[in-house]
């Protein structure tokens, strides 16, 4: 009787146990960013996932648990949107106020296994019994659905965001063709390493009877030497790119200056916090100013007022006496909509540009399906109003010639820098706040702003409420970072830039070349078979 139960346990364990593996991975995997940052993880994190891919065409399961995968990596690595609770400075109960957090956070991790139980599923299916057509088809199919994913309205983890800040010699690669190139890099060392696993415990066998002379040949797996060649091989490209000297002309010179404001955003709708938005962001722009800066950029919202109170504030009359630029984070006005905007104010305090935020951050500024949503999902905006989201072509003039703008979440968005830089953005301002959050989110908010940089190869200014704000060269080189939940100014000296990178000229053309090398790949076997 005891055999029996203990036998049925092992089969219990055995069944659980590629769930399992698959969680622990996809945890892993989500260790490679912040707080944790062991980006390394990421080269090896996938490789448990893709053995119960394969394996399981060959068993009676089916339907490998990826799901659980992207559970654990999404999960882990977007942990930080639990810092939005509680949200009672918004007027939201605290139990409501949990319901919408763990909504949020469950959402997208549920979100993040779709898109993985549909990768597995496609690989189950046309990956074959080639190896190196697994490789290219798992590479291709990742790549494409981040592609996919990014399309919408919800994205930002993307597992080349792994690499940043730690890794910037392989991020380099994302000049070729966008993040995708260190989506496909990662993707494919991983694929390689696990086929090399697969290959070795089939051949097991075969290398116990084998003569004691041929003993030493059995570590040696071709897949493995390839992954080790691959690696190395994309690293040195890496560093070709990652060290090629970064020209400074005079004539390009920038002087920037940034304020952080430092003000919770629970104080946001009282007029206590408004009044400690004008001290801070008008005192610090009076230090910047006479610091001798070009120009003073501030987070976003840093004034939370309508454009036309704009013109009766201390900033601006402290602009109108300085002479100095100003980029004023601030609400404009579409009709009875508002606009999340960033101001650029002349010499003479009068507003020359405006860009208004075009990727809003579902449930956070708007509801998706209102309509069926609204009466169960209260809006977390702290203004009445109906928010609204920019046009997706806008460029943004500057007293300086044409900025890259950016404001908070679409620093995730690459192909937002990407087409103001190829329309001749020549440096990027990005103005965020991040205080809803828990503290590991700004900083890998800052690790996107670096990849978005180095993929435009672009100086980089960084201004945020309470932190991180930065400034980075083209190399994703931070120059300077701020305190977390401090106030502080600070002024850099950036360049202004023309150059454009192959991703910025083409877009990402690796994506759909992968892609079209998977599907003639595949129809080769079929008709070998």
């Amino acid at each position: 009787m005891q055999k029996k139960q203990n036998k049925k346990q092992g089969e219990r364990l055995t069944a659980l146990l590629p769930y399992l593996t698959a969680l622990a991975s996809g945890i892993l995997m989500g260790l490679t960013v912040a707080p944790v940052g062991a980006w390394f993880l990421a080269w090896i994190a996938l490789v448990p996932l893709w053995v119960l891919v394969v394996t399981s065409t060959k068993g009676k399961n089916q339907s490998p648990p990826a799901f659980l995968w992207g559970i654990g990596y999404h999960g882990v690595a977007l942990s930080w949107i639990t810092g939005i609770h509680p949200m009672t400075w918004l007027g939201v109960p605290w139990l409501p106020s949990l319901a919408i957090t763990l909504f949020c956070w469950g959402f997208i991790s549920v979100l993040g296994g779709v898109f993985l139980t549909i990768w597995a599923a496609v690989m189950v299916r046309l990956g074959g019994k080639k190896p190196w057509l697994r490789v290219l088809i798992g590479t291709a199919l990742w790549c494409g659905l981040e592609s996919l994913w990014s399309a919408g309205p919800l994205w930002w983890s993307s597992i080349a965001y792994t690499q940043s800040p730690h890794n910037l010699v392989i991020v380099h690669l994302g000049q070729l063709s966008g993040p995708n190139t260190v989506t496909a890099a990662i993707v494919a060392v991983n694929g390689l390493i696990a086929e090399g696993w697969i290959n070795h415990r089939g051949t097991e066998g075969a290398e116990k009877i084998s003569s004691a002379s041929s003993a030493p040949l059995r570590f040696v797996n071709k897949y493995w030497v390839i992954a080790t060649g691959l690696l190395i091989t994309l690293h040195l490209i890496g560093f070709f790119l990652y060290s090629r000297p970064i020209a400074q002309p005079p004539e390009a010179a920038l002087k920037v200056g940034i304020v952080q404001g430092n003000i919770p955003n629970r104080l946001l709708r009282s007029s206590e916090g408004f009044r400690r938005a004008q001290e801070n962001y008008t005192n610090g722009y009076l230090t910047l100013a006479d610091q001798g800066v070009d120009a003073v950029l501030t987070p976003e919202g840093a004034l939370p007022i309508f454009q036309r109170n704009l013109l009766g504030t201390a900033l601006v009359a402290a602009v109108k006496k300085k002479g100095v630029v100003a980029w004023i984070g601030a609400f404009g006005e579409r009709g009875d909509s508002y606009t999340i905007s960033l101001f650029t104010f002349n010499s003479e305090g009068e507003i020359v540009s405006r860009y208004d935020k075009s990727k809003l951050v579902p449930l956070g500024e708007y509801i998706p399906f209102e309509e069926i949503l609204g009466g169960l999902v209260q809006r977390l905006s702290p203004l009445e109003a109906h928010q609204v989201p920019g046009s997706a072509n806008q460029i943004f003039d500057t007293p300086f010639g044409r900025a890259i703008a950016s404001i908070c979440y679409e620093s995730a968005f690459p192909e937002q820098f990407r087409r103001q830089a190829a329309m001749g953005g020549q440096f990027i301002l990005s103005s965020s706040n991040d205080a809803h959050y828990s503290a590991s989110m700004p900083f890998q908010h800052h690790a996107q702003d670096i990849m978005r940089a180095i993929e435009t190869d672009r100086w980089s200014a960084r201004a945020t409420n309470t932190g991180y704000s930065a400034f980075v060269d083209p190399h994703g080189k931070t120059l300077w970072i701020s305190g977390y939940n401090t106030y502080e100014t600070h002024a850099e000296t950036i360049y202004r830039r023309q150059t454009q990178t192959l991703y910025v000229r083409w877009s990402d053309w690796l994506t759909p070349l992968l892609l079209g090398l998977s599907v003639l790949g595949w129809f080769v076997q079929k008709v070998i078979n």
